[in-house]
């Protein structure tokens, strides 16, 4: 999935059409892109885990070329909230809403 890393402008009745409410969709854009962002935050920190010394020696601290790139990688990547909007948008969020789920059990 190609997501751009530039802002771009939006159409908020874009957001509507999946949930008829543009603040419901916000909602669930803002849990994809926690998840997203816990997702990335624990990859980056089992790549960085390779690179933990306990030596506090700072040549070799600033001289770790392989870490710099890992940070700057990730650093280019898009952001979780561009993933998630783009996943929200393309259908590829799925939700349910509990209190509609209560209503059609208890009939």
């Amino acid at each position: 999935m190609a997501v751009s890393s530039s802002i771009i402008t939006r159409n908020m009745a874009d957001f509507a059409d999946e949930t008829g409410n543009v603040y419901e969709s916000v909602a669930i854009i803002s849990k994809r892109a926690n998840q997203i962002s816990v997702k990335i935050k624990e990859e980056l920190n089992s790549k960085l885990a390779e690179f933990a010394t306990t030596v506090d020696n700072l040549e070799e601290i600033f001289e770790n070329r392989e870490q710099i790139e890992i940070s700057k990688y990730y650093e280019r990547m898009p952001k979780p909230t561009n993933l998630a909007i783009e996943e929200f948008l393309e259908g590829k969020v799925f939700f349910r809403r509990p209190d509609a789920e209560e209503e059609t059990s208890g009939l």
